[in-house]
């Protein structure tokens, strides 16, 4: 299927992209494909990794101390004083 991407510049949480990142290299993918998956998945309303792959992000959440979760999203706040809620 033929599409247009475009270049963004989206802002997101430091360990996360790190995470991101390193999922992307192991699949051999880039960043961009990585996340276009997942929200595809997302917004299909489907898990978009193996048991085996969410095994991983477990090891690398653990490797970069990422340690928010979607309880958090929509109380991040950026800045030194912020508090992530538990």
């Amino acid at each position: 299927m033929n599409i247009e991407r475009v270049q963004t510049g989206v802002r997101m949480e430091k360990r996360l992209i790190k995470v991101l990142k390193a999922l992307a290299e192991l699949r051999d993918m880039s960043l961009g494909d990585l996340l276009e998956g997942i929200v595809l998945h997302a917004f299909d309303g489907s898990q978009p990794f193996s048991a085996d792959t969410l095994e991983k992000i477990r090891e690398l959440r653990k490797i970069y101390g990422l340690d928010i979760t979607a309880a958090h999203s929509h109380n991040l706040h950026e800045g030194g004083d912020a508090h992530v809620p538990d």
